[in-house]
């Protein structure tokens, strides 16, 4: 009765140390192809770019300025117009009144209720500021009355802002276009000394040796 409970016990023992053993091979065997964690979940869609590179990407607003087109800036203006009057004299809304207000002080609209958030921002309306305003009111005046979520193409915002520009008595002058970049100068450097280096060397070569 003794060897017959061994070598049950000795069964379930073996039993044991070989599901251990599966239990490790096969998760070696699932873990072969995987990164290192944190893995990256989900999957990679083809003409989806992350807001990370968006942003890289983005041409600067000056640049856009240049090219803006106010006829295309109206048609976006249309998203504005169920709260923000542009003509000239025109009553305030849900928002004021905005006819002449690049180049005017931040919450300048007589008559119009400001949330604290613009009223607290000093300045005019510059290009720059209203681009960022544009793009994300919320993020740019925390705590605004302004329900609208923002324009997310750079491209709009210029629009609107060359738009918004033609509607003033005093138009801002457009902002002056960044330079393209040129070579960095330890790169540009080794080029020219290798230049230097051939040029010096044909004309050693052309130079007849000396008489005497």
């Amino acid at each position: 009765m003794e060897n017959k409970g061994n070598t049950i016990a000795g069964w379930v023992l073996g039993a044991m140390i070989a599901a251990l053993g599966l239990s490790i091979l096969s998760g070696k065997m699932f873990h072969a192809d995987k990164p290192e964690r944190p893995e990256q979940l989900g999957f990679v869609i083809e003409g989806v770019v992350s807001s990370e590179a968006t942003a890289e990407a983005e041409v600067p607003i000056a640049t856009l300025l240049a090219s803006a087109d106010a006829a295309q800036g109206e048609k976006v203006f249309a998203k504005c117009s169920s709260c923000h009057s542009i003509a000239k004299g025109g009553a305030n809304g849900i928002g004021p009144n905005i006819y002449g207000i690049m180049g005017a002080p931040h919450a300048a609209v007589a008559g119009f209720d400001y949330s604290a958030a613009l009223k607290a921002k000093a300045g005019p309306w510059t290009f720059d500021e209203m681009n960022a305003w544009l793009k994300s009111p919320r993020a740019y005046a925390e705590g605004t009355k302004m329900s609208f979520a923002g324009l997310g193409k750079p491209e709009d915002r210029a629009n609107v802002m060359a738009y918004m520009n033609s509607l003033t008595d005093s138009p801002l002058p457009l902002p002056a276009a960044p330079a393209p970049e040129s070579a960095p100068a330890d790169e540009a450097a080794p080029a020219a000394a290798e230049a230097g280096e051939g040029a010096a060397g044909a004309d050693a070569a052309a130079t007849p040796p000396a008489a005497g």
